[in-house]
């Protein structure tokens, strides 16, 4: 880890977890409403993660856009089942 300082590894790992961690509940939220469309509470979880991934906090932990991000993951629920 040459050129990196000590924390810095820890705090990109605890970052990769966060967002991990968002993705795979954003998929569970868009494949809630893709089974019940009319589900206000999937709908209402879904659109809270969207605003994780815009957040500036979101900015912060990765230089993943956060648009491109929910425009991927919603192709490939789209694209599945």
């Amino acid at each position: 880890m040459a050129g990196k300082n000590q924390f810095e590894a820890p705090y990109e790992r605890l970052a990769n977890a966060i967002i991990l961690s968002a993705v795979a509940d954003y998929r569970a939220a868009l494949k809630k409403v893709k089974r019940n469309p009319k589900s206000k509470t999937a709908i209402d979880e879904a659109l809270q993660i969207e605003k994780f991934f815009r957040s500036s906090w979101y900015q912060q932990l990765t230089s993943v856009d956060g648009e491109f991000l929910i425009r991927k993951l919603q192709n490939e629920i789209r694209q599945s089942e």
